[in-house]
């Protein structure tokens, strides 16, 4: 299931500002913080994707034993 978000453009005299806000149900679901740093790839002209530089484990994955 996808959530549509509406791409918005801030203009000012020298400069403009582009956002796309995350719903909440996202950032709730995903565990963000406030302030977390996180980097935009663009892998086509479809699909942009953003990587968490310190993205908290995942809870469903198995840890690998060390033996």
């Amino acid at each position: 299931m996808g959530y549509p978000t509406k791409v918005q453009l801030i203009r000012r005299k020298k400069s403009e500002q582009w956002y796309i806000n995350f719903p909440s149900a996202i950032a709730q679901a995903m565990d963000f913080e406030r302030g977390e740093m996180v980097e935009w790839i663009i892998e086509d002209k479809e699909q942009l994707v953003l990587h968490r530089l310190n993205a908290p484990p995942s809870v469903l994955k198995k840890k690998q034993q060390s033996e």
